[in-house]
C-alpha cells in the first residue's frame, strides 16, 4: 500500500523492484489508491506467470488498527478466493469485479469523500456568513446527509487541529486520478472538479500533510477574504 501511481511504479518496476524477483504462484495485492487504469498498465508489465489482485481500502487508522477496514477487491474468482483469508484479517471485503474494478470502486468512494467534506466546509461559511453559531450548525449537519462525515471531523473543526489520518495531499491525488478516469471516458464530473479545487488549494495553504478536514478552515478562511475584498 503506497501512495501515489509514482510510488508503485518504482516499488515493482524501479531499483532493485519486485517485479525482477517474482515467482511462479506468488501473488501481488496492491492495497494502492492507483486507479485501474494504473493497476491493468502494472499487470500487463509484470511477468506472465505473476498474478496481481487490487484491493485498495476504504478507512482511515482507527479503522486500520482494529482491523475494520473495507476492502475493494479486482480479482477473478479464482484469485479472490487465494487472497480473501488474508485480507479478511483486515475488514470487511467485498469483490468489485475483475482486475481494476477495485480500485475503480475506490476511486468511486472517494469522490464521494471528497464532496462530502467540501460540502461540510461550505455548509459551515454560509452558515456562519447568516450569524449561526458553528456549535448549532455542525449539531443539524449531524442529521443530514453528511451526518457520518460531521461525526468523523466534527473535533478536528471544532478544535481547529487537524492531525493527519488521511492526508489532504493524498485526498487531492484521489480527486485528480477521479478526474482523469472520467475524462479518459467522455465523462465530465463539475463538482468533482471544484472539490479538486478546494483540495488544492487547501494544499498551496500550508495544510498538504494536515488531514483532509482541513479543507474546512481553508474554505471558511477564503471565502470570508474573497468578500473582504
Amino acid at each position: 500500500m503506497v501512495a501515489t501511481p509514482e510510488a508503485l511504479e518504482q516499488v515493482l518496476f524501479g531499483t532493485a523492484g519486485l517485479a525482477a524477483t517474482l515467482l511462479p504462484g506468488q501473488v501481488v495485492i496492491d492495497m494502492s489508491t492507483v486507479g485501474p487504469d494504473e493497476i491493468r498498465s502494472v499487470s500487463a508489465r509484470l511477468p506472465e506467470f505473476a498474478v496481481l489482485v487490487d484491493a485498495p481500502v476504504r478507512g482511515s487508522v482507527p479503522q486500520a488498527t482494529s482491523g475494520r477496514l473495507d476492502i475493494f477487491v479486482g480479482a477473478t474468482d479464482e484469485h479472490y478466493g487465494q487472497v480473501r483469508p488474508i485480507l479478511e484479517s483486515l475488514g470487511a471485503v467485498r469483490h468489485a469485479g475483475g482486475l481494476g474494478s477495485g480500485a475503480a470502486m475506490k476511486l468511486v468512494a472517494n469522490l464521494a469523500l471528497g464532496a462530502a467534506i467540501v460540502t461540510l466546509g461550505e455548509a459551515l461559511s454560509l452558515g456562519e456568513s447568516l450569524e449561526l453559531e458553528r456549535g448549532m450548525l455542525l449539531d443539524a449537519l449531524a442529521d443530514s446527509p453528511i451526518g457520518p462525515i460531521v461525526a468523523a471531523k466534527r473535533s478536528n473543526i471544532e478544535s481547529s487541529h487537524f492531525v493527519p489520518t488521511f492526508k489532504l495531499r493524498h485526498a487531492a491525488k484521489d480527486l485528480r486520478l477521479v478526474l482523469e478516469a472520467a475524462g479518459a471516458r467522455d465523462r465530465d464530473l463539475k463538482q468533482a472538479r471544484a472539490n479538486r479545487a478546494w483540495l488544492d488549494e487547501a494544499a498551496a495553504h500550508a495544510a498538504a500533510d494536515l488531514d483532509f478536514s482541513a479543507v474546512v478552515a481553508t474554505i471558511a478562511e477564503t471565502s470570508l477574504s474573497t468578500i473582504s475584498r
